[in-house]
């Protein structure tokens, strides 16, 4: 399940005390749309304009998508082949890669949607300086992040006590942040300049290499591509078992047009610099300036409904990753315990915490929205790349005697691989170091785990896994604490 979007988590922690009903392809290709169409979207005028203009977001587009679709294509093999891995990504790096890499998948899974939420707060305050309240700045101010402790903890309280009336909520969320994007295409559309268009083609002075340029926007379209993984994550609600990769690459060709839409518009509007500028959301204040001050209230309202739906579906989801391992004995026990409105309480408080010690820590970044975003994409890109080596697995060594690998299977593997790796490398060393100084110290959660089954804490292999993460860590601290590696 995944971050740029949506509601579909609500479901899945009430699955856990009663059963829920099975899933039409239907209803599972909305999942995957909901769950991609997310606060992303209403920042990628602004995002892609920093770094690329219309040439380079055409191929950064056709790079993302072929790659996206090939990660697609290998939740669908991994869903047909495997369908008793049904707890999602990290079920399958544990099935590839033992326990120790099933656990970092689990916990950078987590890790990823709990940032995502510190951007989903960080959003809305920048969202409000934009309508006109002071002293929030870009989300990244003390009373921004006092402001938005204070609706963490709201939220924190809400759902200890069971969040019912999750399909009217998640109903409400996806028209309101559906509506707004058609609207602002189709008036980008009209007003559309093909001079100003032609400007931008090129990219402006200060956007390096079209390499360089292309490089730049893959962290943005992992983060707003984050949810093609979400019909596998509820697979064992599915009516049928082949309707699980039917609804991944339906829903993820739906998301695709609309993304890639928003972008290209964009460059007909105003010059490349000038988007580049515009405080976040981008979509706002492009739309105030096509057609005056409505334009950002309207998108600005309907992000900020979308945003808090979003944000109480994350949170149900967080917690969900981290009962769902402890339920699989990958986590220690405590986190799989539910109180008397069957809501894991204990996991929806680290995650609480996680999210609060984020937000404290963005205020002493440069770019507190950009940060989380990406930091957001950086933790997916391991369980991720985990997923991918998988399938390349299964259909190179046949395990468990699959008959009918064809090439047609093993390119989609090779090229998924391929793909995640670029990510991996596009992300930056900075990106890497900083997702091990998440990941290292988490290990504690895994020792805590081992220690409860009677275990020994490490095999000999899982030992050298955790030497490189801890060096990766160390190298990381190192960075930030000599400037190397910049927030």
């Amino acid at each position: 399940m995944s971050h740029s979007g949506d509601s579909a988590g609500v479901t899945e922690i009430q699955g856990r005390a009663k059963p829920t009903a099975k899933l039409s392809m239907l209803a599972m290709t909305g999942m995957v749309v909901g769950s991609m169409v997310g606060a992303g979207v209403f920042s990628l005028p602004g995002r892609f304009a920093r770094e690329t203009g219309v040439a380079g977001a055409l191929i950064a587009w056709t790079v993302a998508g072929a790659g996206m679709l090939m990660l697609a294509f290998v939740f669908q093999l991994l869903a047909n082949r495997k369908p008793k891995l049904d707890a999602g990504v990290y079920a399958y790096a544990k099935a590839g890669f033992g326990e120790y890499l099933g656990f970092f998948s689990a916990f950078g899974y987590w890790a990823s949607a709990c940032a995502g939420n510190t951007f989903y707060w960080v959003f809305i305050m920048s969202t409000l300086t934009g309508l006109g309240a002071g002293g929030l700045g870009a989300g990244d101010t003390i009373l921004a992040v006092a402001i938005s402790s204070l609706g963490l903890w709201g939220f924190y309280f809400l759902i200890r006590r069971g969040i019912q009336g999750a399909a009217s909520i998640n109903t409400i969320v996806t028209i309101a942040k559906i509506v707004p994007i058609v609207v602002f295409v189709l008036l980008c559309i009209f007003v559309f300049d093909p001079v100003v268009f032609a400007e931008n083609w090129g990219g402006a002075d200060y956007a390096g290499s079209l390499f360089d340029q292309v490089r730049g926007t893959m962290l943005v379209t992992v983060f707003v591509f984050l949810g093609v993984e979400g019909a596998s994550v509820y697979s064992r609600h599915a009516k049928k078992r082949s309707d699980v990769g039917k609804a991944t690459i339906l829903g993820f060709l739906s998301v695709f047009a609309v993304f890639a839409s928003v972008t290209i518009v964009s460059y007909g509007i105003m010059p490349m610099a000038d988007i580049a500028n515009l405080a976040q959301p981008s979509m706002a204040g492009l739309l105030e300036h096509a057609v005056g001050p409505w334009g950002r209230w309207f998108v600005s309202v309907g992000l900020i409904v979308s945003v808090l739906g979003a944000y109480l579906a994350w949170s149900l989801m967080s917690a969900e990753v981290l009962s769902v391992a402890a339920g699989d004995k990958d986590m220690p026990k405590f986190l799989a315990k539910t109180n008397a409105n069957g809501v894991p309480a204990n996991a929806v408080l680290l995650s609480s915490l996680f999210v609060q010690v984020l937000l404290v820590i963005l205020l002493f970044a440069s770019n507190a929205l950009d940060l989380a975003l990406d930091l957001t994409s950086a933790l997916t890109l391991i369980p991720f790349f985990l997923a991918a080596l998988y399938a390349l697995k299964l259909v190179f060594t046949r395990e468990g005697g699959l008959a009918g690998n064809s090439a047609g299977d093993r390119i989609v593997a090779v090229l998924a691989v391929l793909y995640t790796a670029f990510l991996i490398f596009a992300a930056g060393l900075e990106f890497l170091l900083l997702s091990f100084v998440i990941y290292a110290p988490a290990t504690i959660l895994f020792a805590m785990t081992r220690r409860e089954q009677g275990r020994t804490v490490f095999s000999s292999r899982e030992l050298i896994i955790f030497v490189i993460s801890l060096v990766g860590a160390i190298a990381g601290i190192v960075g930030l604490a000599t400037g190397w590696i910049q927030l």
